[in-house]
Parts: C-alpha cells; structure tokens; sequence
C-alpha cells in the first residue's frame, strides 16, 4: 500500500518535477501549491502523510508556522523543510519543532531520496510507538478491572479517579494474585503520565546491593564491577511512573533514601557527587501488613505517610465470587486465540466448581486454572477433568505417606519420615500452595525468604512458578 508524501511548493516546475519522481518510486503523492491549500489538506480533510517535503517560503505564508500548528494539534510524520535562502534562524526553528532535516534549494535529487527514505523510517517507528501507546491505553482502562460485585465497582471508581489527578504517591494493598500490577498499569496509562515511562522492579527479587543500584544508578568505579555509569530506574523513569511490587521486602536503609527521592524530588547516584533532579509519580504495591511492620521496626512510618497519599486496597476474590462469571469468558477468549482452540460451552458443574472453591492463588490461580482446561480442551466443551480445585494430593505425598487436605498437611510419626523430610516436605507444600512465591511462603511461615531459598537449596525442592 503506497504511503503518502506531502509536498508544499509554489514553485510551479520544481513542484511538477518532485511530485513525478515520487510517485515513481511508489509514494502516494499530495502537492499542495499554497499554504492555504496546504492547510486544507491537513486539517480539513484530515490528510495524514507519513512525510512532508515544505518549501519555508510559501506566498500566503510561512511553511514553519504550518509545521508548528501542526504539532499542536498532536500530528505525527516527519517534516522535511526547503528553503533558499538557508537562514540561521529559519533552521534553528526548524529543528526546534522537530523537523526532520532542513535543506537549502537547489537539492541534489540523490541526496533528497536520501533524506525522505530517512524520514519515512523514522515516521513509521514513531507511529509504531503512538499505535503501541493507544493499544496500552485501551488495555489498560478502568473498565480493564472486570468484575460485577459492589467490591470490584468501588475499585474502578477509585481507578477512574485516580486516572484524573496527578497525585504523586499511591500504596496498592492485596493478597497474592488480586492484581495489583493491572491496577498500577491502569493508573498509568489511564493517567496524565501515559505518554512517559514506566518502570516496573520486585523489591523481593534482588538483593540488598543489587536493589540499590538497580533504584539509584551508579558512577564508573563506585563498587566492584562497576565499569562504567548506569541510570537507575528512578532516573530512566524521570517524567513517567516507577512501581515499586513488594515495597515490604526492601531494606530499612534503602526506604530511607527513597523517602529523600520522593520528598526532595533528587537522587544522588552510587558514588555519585551531585544531585539529579528526577519528577516520577511512585506506586508501591505489597501484600503484607506494613502497620506491623512498622511495629516490628522493619518498614519506616515517614515512608509509609508519604506512599500513602492515595491507598487502594484490593479484595481477594472469595470475597468477589461473583465476579468469576466475568473474568472465566475473558481468559477463555485469551487463551483460545493463543491456543487456537474454540472453547465455548461452560457446564454448569463447572460453574458450580469454580464458584465454591476458596481460590487461596486469587485471579491469578483463576487463569491459571482457565489456562491448563483450555489447552487440554479436545472439543469445545471446557473439561471439568482439568480443573482439579480439591484435595492437594501428589504422587509424592502417597509414597511419602504424606497428604495434604482441608487446608492441613498430615505427616507420619512412625520413624518413616525424618526431621529433615519434615521440613522439606512442609516447604514443598507451602510453596505449591503459593504458586512458588517464596516471599508470601516465608510470610506464612513468619521467616525470612533468605530461610527459605536455603532449604530449597539443601532439600533440591523444584519450584514450579
């Protein structure tokens, strides 16, 4: 399909002349001789060419002005500007506005393919961005948060709100698996910073030095292998939105130095000697209690006042049954497309199945559950066989002598199984029951994740995410 190139020239051969050559190697030409024409053409007709070829000096006005109304009003292409006279302050302007190139009449023909074959590929990345940034935009809408319960409803409205103001600080609360990394999207992209970045890091996956370089950036020999200067993710999300996912696992010292950020709006980098002014809109997500960890003196209160700005706590969803009726035919149609299955028809007993289990995994075990029936579908009817919503029982807990059932692990006392078993085997089970999330397993069983990635070292446990 040929894209089109606007030309803007009075000049009535060089004009005649361009709009043949380019049309020749395929474009879809538009000349223009006026800037009233020209005009007409964007606006009033809503011409959208990937690429602009402007004479600056146009009878009824000034190629410059048109660039800059143009940009205005949000147009996107690459404009390439003729003049000839070459004046400092005409290029000057130019690349102020974010024109392309700035050529002086007469222009060798090679040199000009050149040139708009540049600005073709720079046009179409540019659009490639803005179609990726309003297909963000569209996925993540308020609305994006399905469900039909009095619970859900109040979360969009917050969400929507939300999206409306530029705050600076929101604190997201959850269990495991409520999506608290879809309500952070939907701030963002739903917001005034949706155009910027957004940074997204676990405070649980990494360790302490890793966490603060990674946060903070670092100079060219500021530790051990630090060849060379790095940005942190604070400094590379300037202007957009850093979320912060499990804002409970960072260390004390380190909430220190972010609560600095936020209220000074500057960082200094590791081994660093001056300050770097950084504007993000920070979201922390956690799905642990932080008032006992203020308690406990492992969670700083200054830091939890200022996150807290705005808080928005999600329900599990046990307590949102209703909502399942909405979200099984969403991930249904996700996992069809993915699959290439055609999965239609929901039994009741499934229904029945899906709304009386307690879902300990939230949405998450949902769609992972929707996800292993769709797959192993063989027609279009969703296989109740594949939802396996009781008992937690394994091969391995028969010949153990082990089971796991009504929310209990049942361990034998007759000397088959010893100490070190024991406690291999209740990690094995707690992380199964956490979706191998070793934060929320060493929560449960009130330890630390070093404790348990330890055992699950010495008892080679497999941890299936």
């Amino acid at each position: 399909m040929p894209e089109t190139l606007l030309i803007i020239e009075d000049e009535h051969l060089l004009g005649t002349e361009l709009a043949r050559h380019f049309r020749r190697a395929t474009w879809d030409v538009v000349w223009a001789k006026t800037y009233k024409e020209a005009r007409r053409q964007l606006f009033d007709l809503e011409l959208d060419p990937l690429v602009v070829l402007s004479d600056i000096n146009l009878p009824d006005g000034n190629g410059l002005d048109l660039l800059d109304e143009v940009r205005q009003h949000g147009g996107l292409g690459e404009w390439v500007l003729l003049t000839g006279y070459g004046e400092v302050p005409d290029s000057v302007r130019a690349i102020r506005l974010g024109a392309f190139d700035f050529l002086t009449k007469p222009c060798e023909q090679d040199h000009l393919d050149l040139v708009i074959s540049g600005a073709a590929r720079g046009a179409r990345a540019q659009r490639r961005l803005h179609d990726e940034s309003k297909n963000r935009a569209r996925r993540y809408m308020p609305e994006s948060f399905t469900g039909r319960s009095a619970s859900t409803r109040n979360v969009r409205e917050l969400l929507t709100k939300l999206t409306q103001v530029p705050f600076s600080t929101l604190t997201i609360t959850g269990e495991t698996g409520t999506g608290k990394g879809l309500a952070a999207r939907i701030v963002h992209h739903g917001g005034p910073r949706a155009e910027e970045p957004l940074i997204e890091i676990n405070c649980a996956a990494l360790p302490h030095e890793l966490l603060e370089s990674e946060l903070f950036g670092h100079e060219a020999g500021a530790f051990t292998g630090a060849r060379g200067r790095r940005r942190g993710l604070l400094e590379q999300a300037h202007g957009g939105t850093i979320f912060l996912d499990e804002i409970g696992e960072m260390p004390v010292d380190l909430q220190a130095k972010l609560l600095k950020v936020i209220e000074d709006r500057s960082l200094r980098r590791l081994g660093g000697d001056r300050e770097i002014q950084v504007n993000v809109q920070v979201l922390a997500a956690t799905n642990q209690n932080i008032e006992e960890q203020i308690r406990n003196g492992d969670f700083r209160a200054d830091l939890y006042h200022r996150l807290s700005v705005f808080k928005l706590e999600l329900p599990p969803l046990r307590e949102r049954i209703s909502d399942i009726r909405d979200l099984v035919p969403l991930f249904v149609a996700e996992y069809n497309a993915i699959a290439g299955k055609k999965v239609t028809g929901i039994p009741d007993a499934v229904w029945q199945q899906l709304e009386t289990h307690n879902w300990p995994g939230n949405v998450r075990e949902l769609r992972n559950v929707v996800e292993r029936c769709v797959l192993f579908a063989i027609d279009h009817r969703f296989p109740i066989e594949w939802l396996q919503l009781g008992s937690v029982v394994s091969a391995a807990d028969v010949a153990g002598g082990t089971a796991v059932e009504a929310g209990r692990l049942c361990l034998p006392l007759d000397g088959s199984m010893g100490f070190d078993d024991m406690v291999g085997r209740i990690i094995e089970v707690m992380l199964m029951q956490h979706g191998g999330n070793v934060a929320e397993t060493s929560r449960v069983l009130k330890t630390t994740r070093e404790k348990v990635r330890y055992r699950i070292e010495k008892y080679n446990i497999k941890v299936s995410e």
